[in-house]
């Protein structure tokens, strides 16, 4: 704007000159900053020597050639190595399994044996000193005793072993596979009143379960049938709610985890399906705790009924509900080839 003077006429205002200067250094004229190229997009520039294609550079240190990095986890003395900030796990070296082949046996597993009681109650009649062999009082658990030669009492009364007994039993609906003489529903062995001795179910049915079950006072053969690593198969009728697709027959084959576990699997038939129902057979090896109800609940498909029909060749011919009958010697040989079979 032009300062205006006194009387009108205006007086123009001189600008001060501007000093150009080139891009640079502030106050240096003349100069030209170096230019700097700026690398292509995606690419990083080269710093030192490149990486060799496909490998990334190394973060740290390389370790001299020829050796690996040292590991971060530190030795102990005993040559064993843990991992830091986790706890360690030491490996326990199995007891050897030695197979007595003397006729002897635990002072506990003969007085169960004979009926008396279960091997814990056993131990207990010990501890209290009711227990003689051959006139000398055994407080000691885990006395041995031979069978054929020593004289064991209880309350001076002569223990005489049993002889074996094997029932087959066609359990019904609403019984239930107890010894407790507080129970107050019907029990299987209340049906075996002629049947002389302390004899226990193997395994179990649930009392909304029926069908074939076995009895027994051996020990030994209600290990290697009840035991899953026997594996000896039983055959159960199951009808369901619903309609199985073929989906569902994949996960029952193929394991359904329960809360023991992983289930190792079953030998799946279907015999008819209706609109809302659906009949088939199935063939286990274990015997988790009503496991075939439990596998079908959690695919939605309640079980309505459930029968067990086999045992190893063991079948219900001829057998009605609520009745027994004893086992064959060669059908006691069966299933113990069977059970040994499956082991191997």
């Amino acid at each position: 704007m032009a300062a205006r003077r006194k009387g009108g006429a205006r007086k123009p205002v001189r600008k001060a000159p501007v000093r150009k200067t080139t891009a640079g250094k502030r106050g240096t004229p003349g100069r030209k900053a170096p230019s700097r190229k700026k690398p292509p997009s995606g690419k990083k520039p080269p710093s030192g020597k490149k990486p060799p294609s496909g490998k990334k550079p190394p973060s740290g240190k390389k370790p001299p050639s020829g050796k690996k990095p040292p590991s971060r986890n530190k030795p102990y003395a005993s040559g064993g190595s843990r991992r830091v900030g986790k706890k360690t796990a030491f490996k326990v070296t199995p007891m050897p399994v030695v197979i007595e082949t003397d006729g002897k046996v635990r002072i506990n597993k003969f007085l169960a044996s004979a009926g008396i009681c279960s091997r814990r109650a056993a131990d207990e009649l010990i501890s209290r000193g009711r227990v003689t062999v051959n006139g000398a009082m055994i407080t000691e658990l885990g006395t041995r005793i031979d069978p054929m030669v020593d004289d064991v009492r209880l309350d001076e009364k002569r223990v005489v072993q049993e002889k074996k007994v094997y029932v087959l039993f066609n359990k019904p609906k609403g019984v239930v596979c107890t010894n407790a003489r507080n129970e107050q529903r019907k029990r299987v062995i209340d049906f075996l009143n002629k049947v002389k001795g302390r004899i226990y179910t193997i395994g179990r049915l649930d009392a909304d379960s029926e069908g074939l079950i076995l009895l027994t006072n051996d020990g030994d053969f209600a290990q290697e049938m009840a035991h899953p690593k026997f594996g000896v198969p039983k055959t159960y009728a199951v009808l369901v709610r619903g309609t199985l697709e073929n989906d569902d027959i994949k996960k029952v084959r193929g394991g359904v985890w329960l809360a023991e576990g992983k289930t190792s699997g079953a030998t799946i038939r279907i015999e008819r399906r209706s609109r809302d129902r659906t009949y088939l057979k199935v063939t286990i090896r274990e015997g988790k705790n009503r496991e075939i109800r439990r596998v079908f609940a959690k695919l939605g498909k309640p079980v309505l009924t459930l029968k067990r029909v086999r045992i190893g060749e063991l079948t219900l011919h001829s057998l009605r509900s609520g009745k027994h009958r004893f086992l064959k010697p060669e059908e006691i040989r069966g299933l113990k080839k069977m059970a040994k079979e499956e082991i191997q």
